[in-house]
């Protein structure tokens, strides 16, 4: 298993791997005391495509993350989250009816919370039920440049 920093327009991303898996991702503050080099193809790969994420020209990622992590509930908030199309945003409470479990939303926010590959598993995409940008691990001000980066690249496809 290795980390790697990668440097991206919302700050400093450390990604953990090995060569077969993505296992979570973290943001820190200022510089990381790891490399942005690798020999290892996972992390590579999802630099790769951090990079065309951020630059408008990828809209999914294509990366093995380890699925092997959470309770069984945040497995299944994960997975819907990943279904939530680019430039889109649902509510907590979408996420819990889809999953089976309406009175789940604040359960969903948690989920959301512990979620550890939080761009590739896209919950920033998720937001109030009032349409207001609420509960961001990263950082509403993450959340936000990530929904206008989003809906400004949406428009030009």
């Amino acid at each position: 298993m290795e980390t790697i920093a990668y440097y991206s327009p919302i700050g400093t991303i450390e990604i953990t791997g090995t060569d077969e898996q993505i296992f979570y991702m973290k943001t820190i503050e200022g510089e990381s005391k790891f490399s942005s080099e690798t020999s290892l193809n996972q992390l590579n790969k999802c630099k790769l495509q951090l990079e065309e994420y951020f630059s408008g020209k990828r809209n999914f990622f294509e990366l093995n993350i380890n699925e092997d992590v959470g309770t069984d509930f945040q497995r299944k908030v994960w997975t819907e989250l990943r279904k939530i199309p680019y430039g889109e945003t649902v509510s907590y409470g979408e996420i819990a009816r889809r999953i089976g479990n309406p009175k789940a939303s604040r359960a969903v926010g948690l989920a959301n919370n512990k979620n550890p590959n939080w761009i590739i598993t896209p919950c920033h995409r998720v937001i109030g039920a009032n349409g207001k940008m609420v509960g961001f691990g990263g950082g509403i001000w993450r959340k936000e440049f990530l929904l206008r980066l989003e809906k400004e690249y949406k428009t030009h496809e």
